[in-house]
């Protein structure tokens, strides 16, 4: 009776490990331009990168279930973290990166076939490029008209934001970029606006509810409280025994 009283509970761990989200890399611009400060107008100090880098993470962590990569780009273009379910982990590898890493110029084209090459490491039927430059394209060994004929093929959306002023870029470029693949152009003036966009693109490619763990409780009462009455109608049944 004490242990039916105690009420015995037994967990039982339940797991949903189906990921439901898409394939998405995200390809930041770290030429030598974007160590340029003035971007946000209330820390004159920071640089473009640095903001650019503090909104991305915040973007990052809201991604759920999607597979997330990261491309760093400037005369040349590397994976810096390969597609991957652990944002924290995604996060903290995107913070060891810096202005000029990859070299001081613009490799558009070798930036967007080098993230189509990480996306071909996933399995999931959306995936998505997020491509924020603010240069030209004047380096590189591919164009990128033939990294977006690339992307076509593949059925992969690349949206595109220039960050800074219009005239910092090639609005045209990036505009046409999105076109062809099907997605969208966006430019960012300040950190408001960027801030905003990505708001904007985590509606256009939205983000599967994460996967979660869970304690299936089972009550254990039931078993030690019929023993107890069991036990008690026997006893009952002794005693009268006993009596006559």
């Amino acid at each position: 009776m004490v242990i039916a009283l105690a009420n015995p509970i037994k967990y039982t761990p339940s797991t949903n490990l189906h990921k439901k989200g898409r394939d998405l890399i995200l390809t930041l611009d770290a030429s030598g331009s974007m160590a340029q400060s003035g971007f946000d107008t209330e820390d004159r100090f920071s640089t473009k990168y640095e903001t650019v880098l503090k909104l991305s993470e915040a973007f990052i962590k809201k991604r759920h279930d999607d597979n997330m990569g990261v491309v760093i780009f400037g005369t040349f273009a590397y994976t810096a973290s390969p597609l991957t379910y652990d944002l924290e982990a995604l996060n903290y590898l995107l913070q060891l990166t810096t202005v000029a890493i990859a070299g001081e110029s613009t490799a558009i084209g070798d930036a967007i076939m080098q993230s189509i090459k990480s996306l071909s490491f996933g399995e999931a039927k959306e995936k998505a490029i997020l491509l924020l430059t603010d240069g030209y394209h004047n380096a590189g060994r591919i164009s990128p008209q033939e990294a977006v004929a690339k992307a076509k093929e593949q059925h992969i959306k690349i949206y595109t934001i220039g960050i800074g002023r219009e005239s910092d870029y090639d609005v045209a470029l990036l505009k046409t970029i999105a076109k062809e693949t099907k997605a969208e152009s966006f430019s960012a003036s300040n950190p408001s606006e960027l801030a905003e966009i990505y708001k904007k693109i985590e509606a256009l490619e939205p983000s599967p509810i994460r996967s979660e763990n869970y304690l299936n409780q089972k009550p254990l009462f039931t078993l030690p409280l019929f023993i107890a009455f069991l036990l008690l109608f026997l006893w009952l049944l002794y005693q009268e025994k006993e009596r006559r």
